[in-house]
């Protein structure tokens, strides 16, 4: 059967002309950000500069990235110095003003926590150390709880049509956090007290949160590999400290993990560092999946 064009035609030109549903663009730093804008605006579209397995300190400022930045309408980034030595150069060249440091556009999650290890003074001696504090603010729930309220007040200052949309989302993501955390600390509670040897301070926050302890570093300094020094002064400290484990995560070299790992007979754990990786498709599945891989250590484990 043949439409007329009497029919279609006005019905197409109203369709043009109706107002369309804007979808924002956002620009995220790391992964456990782009997870977090999907939970509070599904409508958005959303983009990683990094994943769960890239070392976020370390990112080429690639011509893809410069691209996805000059469309950006938020930009969401830890900071502290975490990016540093790759953002300003992605600013500076997407040429976007929007999302200049000060601007609407740019969030860093930095500007609404506390971090922790704030240091008075920082020098090259000390290595890869960030005088603002540990920017790895995604592993203590209740600054991802402060973190997901802060976004939400920027994406209704971005968008004020969608601010019903924004505060129905926060508020359904609040409500699944504090229930899921009640659950996470319930589950946790036989690591509290107990002590492992980990990479850099990647999951400071984490260990802060569950109550456990970072007795040694795989870093002989932040930022440089594990030595054969370094390696054998943590062997002779597993001597004298009930160490449960060796946690590394992806993006980190493994080799002096499983070195001493084997030498201590400790379990050797690799924890997600974000969502995006086999199984962790958003944060709550991230929080899972490491209490689940580190109550799994503690039952192999000898203390």
């Amino acid at each position: 059967m043949r439409i007329s064009s009497k029919l279609w035609m006005p019905a197409m030109a109203a369709l043009l002309a109706a107002p369309q549903a804007w979808a924002m663009n956002i620009f995220t730093c790391e992964p456990e950000y782009a997870a977090l804008a999907r939970e509070l605006a599904p409508q958005a579209s959303v983009f990683s500069a990094t994943s769960a397995m890239q070392d976020p300190h370390h990112v080429q400022a690639r011509p893809s990235l410069i691209a996805k930045m000059r469309r950006a309408d938020l930009v969401i980034c830890a900071g502290a110095e975490l990016e540093v030595g790759w953002l300003p150069m992605l600013q500076m060249k997407a040429n976007n003003p929007d999302i200049r440091d000060g601007q609407p556009g740019m969030f860093y999650t930095a500007s609404v926590v506390e971090p922790l290890g704030k240091l008075e003074k920082v020098d090259r001696s000390m290595g890869d150390v960030h005088a603002g504090g540990n920017p790895h603010f995604h592993f203590s729930p209740p600054r991802m709880q402060a973190i997901a309220e802060a976004v939400t007040d920027k994406l209704v200052q971005l968008d004020p049509d969608s601010q019903a949309l924004y505060q129905q989302r926060l508020e359904a993501f609040s409500q699944r956090w504090q229930l899921a955390i009640g659950e996470w600390e319930r589950r946790a509670a036989p690591l509290k007290g107990k002590k492992v040897i980990a990479y850099h301070s990647s999951f400071q926050y984490l260990f802060d949160w569950l109550g456990m302890e970072q007795v040694g570093d795989l870093e002989p300094k932040p930022g440089l590999p594990p030595t054969t020094g370094h390696l054998a002064q943590l062997l002779k400290l597993t001597e004298s400290t009930p160490v449960m484990a060796v946690i590394y995560t992806g993006y980190q070299d493994d080799r002096g993990a499983h070195w001493l790992g084997k030498r201590a007979n400790l379990p050797v754990v690799q924890l997600p560092f974000g969502p995006g990786v086999d199984g962790v498709d958003d944060l709550f599945q991230l929080y899972d999946t490491n209490i689940t891989l580190l109550l799994t250590a503690m039952e192999k484990s000898d203390v």
